[in-house]
């Protein structure tokens, strides 16, 4: 028998070998039949390759370290079968949901509707709104990296800064210098940047915040010893806590691509920001000291809780990810569009629901509730842009409302309801950000606060151009092709 005969037989065993071992994985550890069908499908007609891609981008490998570590738990002893599965993945939900205690309820809004989604909201994060908050809205880089910069430079005791990306240009280097000047006046400074997003730029962010004296981890970075090549289950949460009195979060970066007005900036991106005092900030700094532990093992120690400004803000921090808060993010969506009387208005740069999102939007509209979503004309991922040209149909035939806001891109992340209801933070609205990523998401009831962004978003309006059934309709057949494939594989965008 001839040499070659031989390894073709090794390669057909070996690829049986490892594609039964992936399509096994998936069937047992997938939540999504429609992932899991996937997956298996390329794990079995794409030789050796298509199990080679399951275990780079389906796997998930986070464990939930802090989450174990809280409960006390150290291991998976005595776990029965479905729980050891549940466990292995991270989708133990521990004691389960709890109800709102009716002793509560006074503190929350007085309004039905209101406390309809309050209670739902309660319900699916087991956090309780905090009272007594200010939110200040601000705008792309210009309005969101003074103050700041100015609060790292006015530290005294603690800073904790969490982002996706962090550049080295002129922008990232103020943010190292501001930092590593607060390390030289004995302030607890630590930093932690996503293993993929820290490779927008070069030289790295962690390599010159290390030599500032700057305690930095990294989240999940792909390497090669240890083994560890997923591109997927990125922590994408945006947040700066400063002596637990101030606390930045939203959708910005932190880089010179946010300086939408700078004419030097030759990709400029349009965001927002916000800056938070009061007791919410206690909530983002816990999202922080668990993202912590995961990444360094250590546990940080507790601070004096933030203290209630005269503000009228009511907040709820949402933490999100393929771990025990899976799905938590999109179940308050859900929740807050049933709740809708009056309006719905979102604006995203990706904008690819789940079918429980869509339907849900059309019944609102069906309701007589106005549904409006504001999109970029020009998307800095075209494959994005263009899965959501598939399915625009499904949004403008039950008369929902889409518009195209004009450059710069718009990176804003806003889902308003009705005249007091906003839920902000960095998740988009999309299988990326609702299933594969860390995000976090704050939801505010301030009717001040509200009708201020409502106006933002109302003359974002008035600048762009509404999108119709025609329009989509009339794409040529080509483009109806090339926009259905990229659609297809919306799970994984």
């Amino acid at each position: 028998m001839e040499p070659m005969h031989y390894l073709s037989w090794l390669i057909i065993i070996l690829h049986v070998l490892v594609a039964a071992a992936a399509s096994w994985h998936a069937l047992l550890f997938k939540r999504d039949s429609r992932a899991a069908f996937g997956w298996l499908s390329v794990s079995i007609l794409f030789p050796i390759v298509g199990p080679v891609l399951y275990y780079i981008f389906g796997i998930n490998r986070v464990k939930s370290r802090a989450r174990l570590l809280h409960r006390g738990q150290s291991g998976l002893e005595g776990a029965g079968s479905a729980k050891l599965v549940r466990r292995l993945v991270g989708f133990e939900r521990g004691a389960g949901f709890a109800p709102l205690e009716k002793s509560r309820q006074d503190l929350y809004p007085a309004e039905p509707v209101q406390r309809g989604l309050v209670r739902a909201s309660y319900t699916i994060t087991g956090s309780e709104l905090s009272v007594g908050n200010h939110v200040e809205v601000l705008h792309n880089g210009e309005g969101a990296y003074p103050p700041m910069l100015a609060a790292i430079a006015k530290a005294e005791h603690s800073i904790s800064l969490m982002t996706y990306i962090f550049e080295t240009n002129e922008t990232g280097r103020q943010f190292i210098e501001a930092l590593g000047e607060a390390v030289g006046r004995g302030v607890d400074v630590r930093v932690i940047l996503d293993g993929m997003g820290e490779k927008y730029s070069f030289p790295r962010a962690a390599g010159l915040l290390d030599r500032a004296g700057v305690r930095v981890c990294r989240y999940n970075p792909p390497r090669w010893i240890p083994p560890n090549l997923s591109v997927n289950l990125r922590n994408h949460r945006k947040v700066l806590v400063v002596d637990n009195e101030i606390a930045f979060t939203g959708g910005i970066n932190i880089g010179d691509r946010h300086l939408a007005d700078n004419p030097a900036v030759k990709h400029p991106v349009a965001d927002i920001h916000f800056a938070l005092r009061g007791p919410v900030i206690d909530q983002l700094r816990s999202a922080f000291t668990d993202s912590w532990l995961i990444t360094s093992g250590e546990q940080m120690s507790q601070l004096a809780p933030a203290e209630a400004v005269a503000g009228d803000s009511q907040c709820r921090v949402i933490v999100d990810g393929p771990d025990d808060n899976l799905d938590k993010l999109e179940l308050v969506l859900l929740a807050a569009v049933c709740a809708a009387q009056q309006r719905i208005q979102i604006m995203t740069p990706y904008f690819l629901p789940s079918a429980a999102l869509v339907g849900a939007l059309q019944v609102a509209a069906l309701r007589g509730v106005q549904v409006q979503v504001v999109l970029p004309e020009e998307n800095n991922l075209r494959y994005v842009h263009w899965a959501n040209r598939n399915m625009l149909w499904e949004l403008l035939y039950y008369h929902i409302q889409v518009f195209y806001q004009p450059p710069p891109f718009a990176h804003s992340k806003l889902f308003l309801v009705d005249d007091d209801y906003a839920l902000i933070g960095s998740a988009n609205i999309d299988p990326r950000s609702l299933r594969l990523n860390f995000e976090l998401g704050v939801e505010i009831y301030d009717q001040k606060l509200v009708s201020e962004l409502t106006d933002h978003f109302e003359k974002t309006i008035e600048t762009s151009r509404p999108v119709t059934l025609d329009e989509v309709d009339g794409r040529s057949l080509p483009v109806r092709t090339r926009d259905a494939l990229c659609w297809l594989f919306s799970p994984y965008l």
